[in-house]
């Protein structure tokens, strides 16, 4: 019974997003929401350990009844029942990304895209097409 009460209390879990310039992030929040290998999940306090390989995407922090948008790029993402880890390639909050850059480097990849040029690198260009659309999704 006290084990389901300290659950049913536990509303929170600490989150550590570390890219390799910076902490991103460190503090409590209720939920986290972004984008992996296997589709984009939710995570809860009590969440079942796990790990994931993340994709370019909208990170979304639930922190005291506030959602926290950041465009977050590749990385890995460990869960545990109380911590939850991401380290990042690059994550950047709304204020730090330029739209109109990031709107010229969305409008490049898909040229480069639809050309199909046999030099391309088609990984490299949707990786990079994905990076846009995340920093352009981060600001809205």
């Amino acid at each position: 019974m006290q084990q389901e009460e300290e659950m049913a209390e536990n509303k929170t879990f600490f989150l550590e997003v570390v890219t390799p310039n910076r902490v991103f992030f460190k503090g409590d929040c209720e939920m986290l929401e972004l984008s992996t290998i296997e589709g984009d999940i939710g995570i809860y306090p009590e969440h079942v350990s796990t790990t994931c390989i993340l994709v370019p995407g909208t990170m979304k922090i639930h922190q005291n009844g506030e959602i926290k948008k950041a465009a977050l790029h590749t990385g890995f993402i460990e869960i545990l029942r109380d911590r939850v880890t991401v380290l990042a390639e690059a994550a950047e909050w709304p204020g730090e990304i330029n739209i109109k850059r990031a709107e010229e480097a969305r409008k490049r990849a898909e040229e480069r895209l639809a050309r199909r040029e046999s030099s391309l690198d088609v990984a490299r260009a949707e990786l990079a097409l994905k990076r846009a659309v995340a920093r352009i999704n981060a600001l809205k």
